[in-house]
């Protein structure tokens, strides 16, 4: 039986850890594509009822990571090379309006937690601690995001990195990729300083996307 429920948050319902606890699995590559997901032994092995299993398994499905299909069950679908495709494509138009808006609505601590988790990459990095810098890649994305104040803006682009968690580390083991992707999101942290918002920033965050792109088909 695993345990799920360790360093639980309290305004957290369980159906949302299993939820959190599934997806992390799927994009993580614990379940194949088109492998099946049986309600009755998951609740088994993570020691709680079916209810809230079912509950979660529908909010995939949601998502898109699964299908329901009659008669054969829940069937993973997780995510493919044409997701990954479409999500960069989508990322490169809207991560330029991310920028623009972060740099004209940020505060001064955002742009101190910037600065802050920039620092802590370059540690890391020289460390090779993949797990870390993949962390606080995501956390610098999500700083930009938050700095937006749109939360529809966050929403969509925080679901993207979620989503592509598993192309991000097999990016990151490519050879000299964390030493590059450390550099770009120098650039990107120099142009919020500059608040260089029509030039510099989105040349330096679409620069840094496309080059992602690049190296996830290269994965």
């Amino acid at each position: 039986m695993e345990n799920i429920f360790k360093g639980k948050k309290e305004n957290k319902s369980l159906t949302s850890i299993i939820f959190e606890k599934i997806r992390e699995d799927i994009l993580m590559g614990k379940y194949a594509r088109g492998e099946k997901i049986v309600e009755a032994k998951l609740a088994e092995e993570l020691g709680v009822s079916r209810t809230p299993v079912r509950e979660a398994l529908k909010q995939l499905e949601l998502d898109g990571l699964v299908d329901n299909i009659p008669n054969r069950g829940v069937i993973v679908k997780g995510i493919s090379k044409q997701d990954i495709q479409d999500i960069f494509t989508i990322r490169m138009a809207i991560e330029g309006i991310a920028v623009r808006w972060a740099i004209e609505r940020m505060s001064e601590n955002d742009l101190e937690a910037l600065k802050e988790i920039f620092e802590l990459m370059e540690f890391y990095t020289f460390k090779k601690d993949l797990e870390k810098i993949a962390e606080l890649n995501t956390k610098f994305h999500e700083t930009i995001y938050n700095a937006t104040k749109s939360r529809y803006l966050e929403h969509v682009l925080k679901d993207f990195q979620y989503f592509m968690k598993t192309t991000r580390y097999k990016s990151l083991r490519s050879p000299g990729r964390m030493e590059s992707a450390l550099e770009e999101h120098r650039e990107v942290l120099n142009a919020f300083m500059k608040k260089d918002a029509d030039a510099a920033a989105v040349q330096a965050i679409l620069k840094h996307v496309n080059n992602s792109k690049e190296n996830a088909e290269k994965c």
